[in-house]
C-alpha cells in the first residue's frame, strides 16, 4: 500500500540576482522557470507563498536610470514602478498555469504590531485555504527599513523578511534561492577547493565567519543575512534550505528532504513529557 505523502507549507525567497540579468532587466527564463516549478508543487499538494526581490532594480531598468538610485526617494519610486512590472508579469506567468497570484507588501510595523499581525496570518490562511499563491515583498515605498540601511531596522533585507513570513504563517520550510549553492567553509570565488555545508544545526560564530559581506550590486542581502534568517527560522521550528536560484526545479528534492545546498535544520519542540 503506497505511504500518504506528505505536504508541506513552503516560503520560497527569490532574490533579485535571480530575478535579473547584470543590465538590471528582468530574468524571464527564470521567472518562467520559477513559476513553473511553484505551480507544479502547488499541484502536487504544497502550499506555496513565493517572497520576491527585484522592485527596485527592475524599476530602475524601467525608469531608464543609468544606474540604481542613491536619493531614498527616488530608491522609493523606483519600487514603485519595480513592483507594478514585476506583479504583472508574475500574474501572466502563474496564469499560464491556471494558478492564481495575489500582493502583499508588508512594512515592519505589519509583522511588529501583534493586531496587524494577527490579521495579516488570517489573510495568508484564507489564501492558502482557496489555493492563491501570494507574492510578499516588503513595502519600499513607504518603508526605509531595507533600502535605508542603518537606521531602526525591523525587516532589514528580503532574507529576513522570509524568515518572519514563515513564522508569522507557520510554514514548514523556508527556501531562499540565491546565487550560490549554499553556505561553504570558505568564499567559492576565492578558493577552489571551498566545501558544500550541507547541513547546519545551529549557527555558530564560526559559521559567522565564514559569511562574508553584501552580494551583488543587484541585491542587498548577503551570506550573513541568510545567516540571520536561518536563525530566526529555526527559532520558530522551521527548517530552512539555501540554494542556487538559477535552479528552481531543484525545489523539487528541496521538499522531498534531498542533500540539496545548505539545510539549517530546526529542533523540534520540546516534549511535554520531561
Amino acid at each position: 500500500m503506497e505511504t500518504e505523502k506528505h505536504c508541506l507549507r513552503v516560503v520560497v525567497k527569490v532574490g533579485t540576482s535571480t530575478l535579473t540579468h547584470d543590465t538590471g532587466r528582468l530574468n524571464l527564463h527564470n521567472m518562467e522557470l520559477l513559476a513553473r516549478t511553484l505551480s507544479d508543487l502547488e499541484g502536487m499538494g504544497h502550499e506555496v507563498i513565493l517572497v520576491s526581490s527585484g522592485a527596485i532594480a527592475v524599476g530602475t531598468a524601467k525608469m531608464g536610470l543609468k544606474a540604481r538610485p542613491t536619493e531614498l526617494r527616488m530608491k522609493q519610486a523606483a519600487a514603485a514602478v519595480g513592483q507594478c512590472m514585476m506583479m504583472h508579469l508574475y500574474d501572466k506567468m502563474f496564469g499560464e498555469y491556471n494558478r492564481v497570484v495575489a500582493q502583499i507588501l508588508l512594512t515592519g510595523e505589519d509583522v511588529d504590531a501583534p493586531v496587524r499581525a494577527e490579521h495579516l496570518h488570517n489573510t495568508f490562511e484564507s489564501l492558502l485555504e482557496l489555493g492563491i499563491i501570494p507574492v510578499v515583498n516588503e513595502n519600499d515605498s513607504v518603508s526605509s527599513a531595507e533600502i535605508e540601511t542603518g537606521k531602526c531596522k525591523v525587516l532589514g533585507d528580503n532574507d529576513t523578511l522570509s524568515a518572519m513570513v514563515a513564522r508569522l504563517c507557520r510554514a514548514d520550510l523556508l527556501v531562499l534561492l540565491s546565487d550560490i549553492d549554499g553556505l561553504y567553509d570558505a568564499d567559492p570565488h576565492a578558493n577552489p577547493s571551498a566545501r558544500l555545508i550541507h547541513r547546519v544545526e545551529a549557527v555558530t560564530p564560526e559559521l559567522r565567519a565564514m559569511a562574508g559581506g553584501a552580494g551583488s550590486w543587484r541585491g542587498t542581502g548577503g551570506m550573513a543575512t541568510k545567516l540571520s534568517a536561518a536563525e530566526l527560522a529555526m527559532g520558530a521550528g522551521v527548517d530552512m534550505v539555501i540554494t542556487n536560484g538559477a535552479r528552481p526545479e531543484d525545489l523539487y528534492g528541496v521538499v522531498n528532504g534531498e542533500d540539496v545546498g545548505t539545510r539549517f535544520v530546526a529542533k523540534p519542540p520540546c516534549s511535554a513529557l520531561s
